[in-house]
């Protein structure tokens, strides 16, 4: 079986504890825990005809006083990278994160993660800022921790990414 690294990104509060929560255990919770260093779990996926173990290290929200500790990203298949689709700064948030994890971990695949799809309605992140990053090579999928909408094909499409890569 193969085993494969992924590490979530993002700024705090954007919910990559919940979308894990949500793919491991296909639990949603309310209540905001905030990420102390990285929580690490794991999940198989059949991709293909084959099975992979992905290892997902929720790693802690950047924010202006902190900032992503370089040696949790080493041996990272790939990464998730997660915004919150209602405050339009988590973008800004992981394009750097962005360039750090491909300063540490080289070109490996990885997926700009817009969560919380369900509060379109109050989303403040603009398809032509989406496009551009399109325009750029990356892929992007809506997801919404709370209703469990696109969380699977996410991950998913991420390990396929990974085979291949």
């Amino acid at each position: 079986m193969t085993q494969k690294k992924i590490c979530l990104l993002g700024g705090f509060a954007v919910g990559k504890t919940s979308l894990v929560s949500r793919f491991v255990t296909s639990i949603f919770s309310d209540k905001y825990l905030t990420t102390v260093g990285v929580k690490i779990d794991k999940k198989t996926v059949k991709v293909g005809a084959d099975e992979v173990n992905l290892l997902l290290w929720d790693m802690y929200g950047q924010d202006e006083f902190q900032t992503v500790r370089e040696s949790y990203l080493r041996g990272a298949s790939g990464y998730l990278l997660v915004a919150d689709g209602t405050r339009a700064a988590t973008l800004d948030t992981v394009r750097t994160l962005q360039r750090t994890a491909e300063s540490v971990v080289g070109r490996v695949p990885f997926l700009l993660v817009l969560n919380k799809a369900d509060l379109d309605a109050q989303w403040e992140i603009d398809d032509r800022a989406l496009w551009k990053l399109v325009e750029r090579g990356w892929s992007v999928v809506k997801t919404s921790a709370k209703t469990g909408e696109g969380v699977d094909d996410a991950f998913t499409k991420l390990a396929e990414e990974m085979l291949v890569s």
